[in-house]
């Protein structure tokens, strides 16, 4: 398996299970509803703000191996589109689901060689370096998550 295969694998576990840690978003938001999706409890992001956040990132990713410019802001990273029901949650759910698939499948496509080059500008490194960027960043946030549900879950 070459080193841009196990990128794409890297991203499909830490979304739909089979990663070292056994914790994946789609579980682990299975039995999230809307409700407690936008919940803010001790000042923390809600759960919906994170799926957003980490989904900003992963958008991103596939604008550049799509081809397109590098726009993303970090300003707007965090500034989703409001939730008032079940279906704007789970819209958002299955955004993710199918952006997180078409990034891996994006990923898998390209050839190790690629993986060397700069990614956009030198500033942000090689195209390895931001793409296992996203996974570590994808595995940080979903730890916050699973906290924060089981923190909602406990203050009612």
């Amino acid at each position: 398996m070459n080193l841009s295969s196990l990128l794409a694998k890297h991203v499909r576990d830490v979304y739909f299970g089979g990663n070292w840690t056994w914790v994946n978003f789609k579980d682990t938001l299975a039995d999230v509803d809307w409700q407690m999706a936008t919940r803010q409890v001790y000042g923390l992001n809600t759960i919906a703000t994170l799926v957003f956040h980490t989904n900003y990132f992963v958008e991103a990713i596939i604008k550049v191996l799509e081809g397109g410019p590098l726009d993303s802001k970090d300003s707007l990273s965090f500034a989703h589109p409001p939730i008032h029901s079940q279906d704007d949650w789970l819209q958002m759910l299955d955004k993710s689901w199918n952006e997180a698939r078409h990034m891996a499948d994006l990923v898998e496509k390209l050839p190790d060689s690629k993986l060397d080059e700069i990614f956009v500008l030198d500033k942000y490194g090689t195209y390895y370096r931001n793409l296992q960027g996203v996974v570590e960043h994808l595995h940080y946030h979903l730890g916050q998550i699973v906290v924060i549900k089981k923190v909602v879950q406990q203050v009612k």
